[in-house]
């Protein structure tokens, strides 16, 4: 691939990858329950219902799961693959492996969210301990259901949390796994955002 290849396989990876990131957070915080009226979650809302909505449309969601959402973010995730090996000379591969490299990617994805939000608490926990800003509000409702069976395993010890600790090894193991997964696929390197 030449120079304009990359530059076009860059531009259109960030651009999926973006719509892919508000997709999969909006699939998140409504699992998660968080603040529709956040001005964040209404930013992330307004992004996606155009897409969002025509699909609720044809897959209904199943309990608290937005199937539509996890569709999409699969989809989306496929798209970017597709493009990526058609930008690189790959040729594309079969239906089932592009879905089995897409759900690796938005798991991966996942778990990356998770990793940088919680660091992204710790961080404005030390800056600006008594803030009350949207985003580190939204941050803390999205990443409290997975911090919580942590926080019960290693309660506070002197007023510090150490249950962060556990969660970016429990990442830090998925992450590994996620990625050895995706090495025994046979997947080419760089082709999925998120891994």
């Amino acid at each position: 691939m030449g120079v304009f290849g990359g530059i076009v396989n860059y531009l259109l990876q960030v651009a999926l990858g973006l719509f892919l990131f508000a997709v999969l957070l909006r699939l998140l915080l409504q699992l998660t329950r968080a603040d529709f009226y956040n001005p964040l979650s209404q930013f992330v809302v307004r992004v996606t219902n155009p897409v969002l909505l025509p699909l609720r449309r044809l897959i209904p969601a199943v309990g608290r799961l937005d199937t539509a959402s996890l569709v999409l973010a699969l989809g989306v995730q496929t798209l970017a693959i597709m493009a990526a090996l058609a930008l690189m000379g790959y040729r594309p591969a079969n239906l089932l492996v592009l879905l089995v490299w897409s759900a690796l990617g938005v798991a991966s994805l996942v778990v990356n969210l998770f990793y940088f939000g919680i660091l992204g608490l710790i961080i404005f926990s030390w800056i600006a301990p008594n803030s009350y800003h949207p985003a580190l509000a939204l941050l803390h409702q999205l990443t409290e259901p997975v911090m919580r069976p942590f926080r019960r395993l290693l309660p506070p010890v002197g007023g510090l949390d150490l249950s962060p600790i556990l969660v970016f090894v429990a990442i830090n193991v998925l992450d590994k796994l996620l990625t050895a997964m995706a090495v025994q696929t046979g997947m080419p390197a760089g082709i999925v955002p998120g891994l």
